[in-house]
């Protein structure tokens, strides 16, 4: 799929909003890795965009005591790909994740 042609003053607002995602989901993960926000909220807000595009793995690496090998690992255990989003887990998944973490 070929990208759209955006005049400068779209590109800019394109530009912004994707920033302020970024920032958005930064400061979520700062909060996880500080513990003022659980794995069971995080999954409570589901919904939220922030949340719902943010990657399983990434969630995993900000929980305290996770890193790149334990979230790889737990993934594996729980068959969730790689790439997956939040937004994208089955059913299972999510259960097996909230009895494990939640």
């Amino acid at each position: 799929m070929a990208l759209p042609n955006l005049s400068p003053e779209d590109r800019k607002k394109a530009l912004e909003k994707a920033a302020k995602a970024r920032q958005a989901r930064a400061d979520l993960r700062q909060k996880i890795k500080s513990g003022k926000m659980s794995f069971a909220e995080v999954m409570k807000k589901a919904d939220d965009p922030i949340v719902a595009r943010m990657k399983v793995a990434t969630l995993l690496e900000s929980l305290p005591g996770f890193g790149k090998a334990k979230a790889a690992k737990m993934m594996a255990e729980f068959e969730i790909s790689e790439s997956r989003r939040v937004q994208g887990l089955g059913a299972r998944q999510r259960d097996l994740l909230m009895k494990r973490l939640g």
